[in-house]
């Protein structure tokens, strides 16, 4: 229900408590004037209207003048349009939290979320696979007719759906995008894509975005506006498909790791926080890298460090290297292994 729905129904209200006080006063004035009358006060006067009004019609008192009983005769009729209108509001009001709650107007406290702006085919295949890491999504769309479609397709406990035009930055604050891990901006082509960012900078200063985009010449340009990430699509396709060509088996498990794992026996490579009492933080590299096989069945593939805002990536480095609190340890392993690892580093994958 709008603001202009609910001062209609205020001004409804008004209106009736000012008929109903006229009714009761004048009630009271005809009775007290009338010889057999039993409304001889302004609470009796109150009790009989209000029962009379509720149609629950006591009996235990009644109105024997003319003019009583004339009022009488309102009060039932108002009851039926009292009725009428109560259960109209009611069933709007219902109808109004249950469509805005649909989109997503009440807000979500996600934080460490994906916000992924726009629906599209590729959109969805990306979403899949986040929602099978366990992750939780925020999706804003501006097609009514998606929101339908993504509650059957997941579940409401790790998906947030807002209803919005996309500039309205400020509608943004429900999907409490500033707390976000990423934003995956998904329009339609790079040029709206770009402009799209730098708009939203405006807006939110300290966000994290991703991107997939058309032309891989143009990749530099996002970074430089403040992407974080920004893949082309074609360029992952063209290197997959190549090495299906000359190395069909190498690509066959690169895809399998780049998917999320559907079984226990499947392999992906993950990365894991070191933080403080993690058993490996403060041991040389090569020591965990026999441990985590040893022990584990888990190859240790590299590490990544942040240093003054910057991640680097350390693939396989040499002997004497140290890990330390707050790096990200890459691994390869299977799901099954991975309930494991989750355990020894007490939280969950990613960053």
């Amino acid at each position: 229900m709008d603001f202009k729905s609910y001062k209609k129904l205020i001004y409804y209200l008004l209106a009736f408590l000012g008929v109903f006080l006229f009714l009761v006063f004048n009630l009271l004035e005809f009775e007290l004037h009338s010889e057999e009358g039993k409304i001889d006060n302004l609470s009796d006067a109150f009790w009989y209207s209000i029962v009379t009004l509720t149609t629950v019609g006591y009996g235990d008192m009644v109105p024997t003048s003319s003019g009583g009983r004339a009022i009488g005769y309102v009060l039932i009729l108002l009851s039926l349009g009292v009725y009428g209108l109560l259960i109209g509001q009611i069933s709007n009001i219902m109808t109004s939290i249950k469509e805005n709650k649909k989109m997503g107007m009440y807000g979500t406290d996600f934080q460490d979320h994906i916000v992924v702006i726009g629906w599209t085919q590729f959109g969805k295949t990306v979403i899949d696979q986040l929602i099978k890491a366990g992750r939780k999504v925020a999706i804003v769309t501006k097609n009514r007719e998606t929101i339908d479609l993504l509650k059957e397709l997941y579940q409401e406990k790790n998906l947030f759906i807002l209803y919005s035009d996309y500039e309205n930055f400020e509608l943004l604050e429900k999907v409490n995008i500033e707390k976000s891990s990423t934003v995956f901006i998904n329009l339609n082509d790079d040029t709206e894509k770009l402009v799209y960012i730098l708009n939203l900078k405006k807006e939110y200063e300290n966000l994290n975005f991703t991107v997939t985009l058309e032309n891989s010449n143009l990749k530099q340009t996002f970074i430089s506006a403040g992407v974080t990430h920004a893949i082309s699509q074609n360029e992952i396709a063209s290197r997959l498909l190549a090495s299906y060509m000359f190395e069909p088996d190498v690509a066959l498990f690169s895809e399998e790791i780049l998917a999320y794992p559907t079984n226990d026996e499947e392999y992906d490579m993950k990365e894991f926080k070191v933080v403080e009492g993690n058993p490996y933080n403060g041991q040389e590299y090569d020591k965990v890298f026999f441990d985590l096989k040893k022990n584990e069945n888990v190859i240790l593939l590299g590490l990544v460090r942040v240093d003054e805002g910057k991640r680097m990536l350390y693939k396989n480095p040499s002997d004497n290297f140290k890990i330390k609190t707050n790096d990200y340890l890459i691994m390869l392993m299977n799901q099954k292994t991975q309930k494991k690892i989750k355990r020894v580093f007490e939280l969950e994958e990613g960053v």
